[in-house]
């Protein structure tokens, strides 16, 4: 189980924020994308979350669960503005950063690129709707909402479970219960 680093997951907030230099792009739909998919991306790579940042599930898809407090204190601390504006009739949030995010440290050059990547991904290169509809798999439609997602949850496949795949979990439980 990995550690939540705040300041990391701050630092990568804030750090969104200043790569969209458009306002209108990132809306607060995107940005927890933006974010999901680095943390699975880096899962998926080294076996280890950026930030390790919790996910809940969320109306449009998994949810930084620290996101809200976190966005609080960077407006706090003049860091970003937050604008509420109406896109297509519906009210959304677009996120301003007033200064420059303190990477120095932080960040390898390797995690800048993958942030990078996240961020042309969502966007740049989707509408809110497509890349939030693309979050909703089985694992989402399964929790209930403001329940925890686990990162290694990115890992499950749909499909059926085998009288092997049963055998194989007795025995990983039975080794766990001696």
């Amino acid at each position: 189980m990995s550690t939540f680093k705040r300041e990391k997951f701050k630092t990568l907030v804030h750090f969104i924020c200043s790569r969209c230099e458009n306002p209108s792009r990132l809306g607060a739909t995107k940005l927890n994308k933006v974010i999901w998919y680095t943390e699975t991306s880096s899962f998926l790579k080294t076996d280890e979350p950026l930030t390790g940042v919790k996910f809940v599930k969320g109306e449009y898809g998994p949810r930084a669960h620290a996101i809200v407090p976190v966005i609080n204190e960077l407006v706090e601390d003049h860091a970003i503005l937050v604008k509420d504006a109406v896109y297509y009739g519906k009210p959304k949030k677009e996120y301003i950063s007033l200064t420059e995010p303190q990477i120095d440290g932080l960040f390898t050059a390797q995690e800048i690129s993958l942030i990078d990547r996240m961020i042309t991904m969502v966007c740049d290169q989707n509408t809110a709707k497509s890349v939030s509809d693309a979050t909703h798999n089985e694992i989402w439609k399964a929790a209930e909402i403001g329940e925890e997602i686990p990162i290694y949850t990115v890992l499950a496949n749909r499909g059926e479970i085998t009288e092997e795949d049963v055998q194989w979990a007795d025995r990983k439980i039975a080794e766990l219960t001696r």
